[in-house]
């Protein structure tokens, strides 16, 4: 499912407010955390078809679940950070059992958005940044995928994580110290 697919949906209600959870709606929870989701999944996917695609799962299952949610158990943002993890890793999953050739990456090449020599070099860097992140850790990329992509604090990263504040300090501060290593500067990206 795509994002234009849900976009009458947000388009014909008005936003609740989000900060209270107390009146969850879902065009209004799709509308406040589809980028930052989306956002997440890319960091730990390589293809954006494949987390447009994951993006989707994760607001399908929100949506099947939202009735059941409960603001006590764990805030909201927890609650879809961890559905977009367990999105992932089950992606990961069935692709372990799967290798099949993907189109989504030609496509992506042979869209006609950019000149050819600006996909090119968009690529380029794009792969360097993959790169640099395939030697991450899983648990060091997703800290990343949650500081950078979703746009999170340590506090929040670290209540989603179960992990202490300083905790994923100190491993984002060593992520980051091995990407740089790895890439160099963000000039020569």
């Amino acid at each position: 499912m795509q994002e234009r697919a849900l976009l009458p949906l947000i388009h014909g209600q008005i936003a609740p407010n989000i900060e209270t959870e107390t009146e969850l709606e879902f065009p209004a929870v799709f509308e406040a955390y589809y980028k930052r989701i989306y956002n997440y999944i890319a960091y730990r996917v390589d293809c954006r078809y494949t987390a447009e695609d994951l993006a989707s799962q994760v607001f399908e299952k929100t949506l099947s679940k939202l009735s059941g949610y409960s603001p006590e158990k764990a805030p909201l943002e927890v609650w879809l950070f961890a559905i977009a993890r367990n999105v992932v890793n089950d992606y990961y999953r069935s692709r372990a059992r799967q290798r099949f050739f993907s189109l989504d990456s030609i496509r992506e090449l042979i869209s006609g958005r950019k000149e050819p020599e600006a996909q090119m070099l968009d690529k380029e860097r794009s792969g360097r940044l993959q790169q640099a992140l395939d030697t991450l850790s899983a648990k060091e990329r997703n800290l990343i995928a949650l500081k950078f992509g979703a746009d999170l604090k340590n506090t929040e990263i670290a209540r989603i994580t179960g992990m202490s504040e300083s905790n994923v300090g100190v491993i984002l501060y060593r992520s980051m110290r091995k990407l740089k290593s790895e890439i160099g500067s963000v000039e020569e990206l």
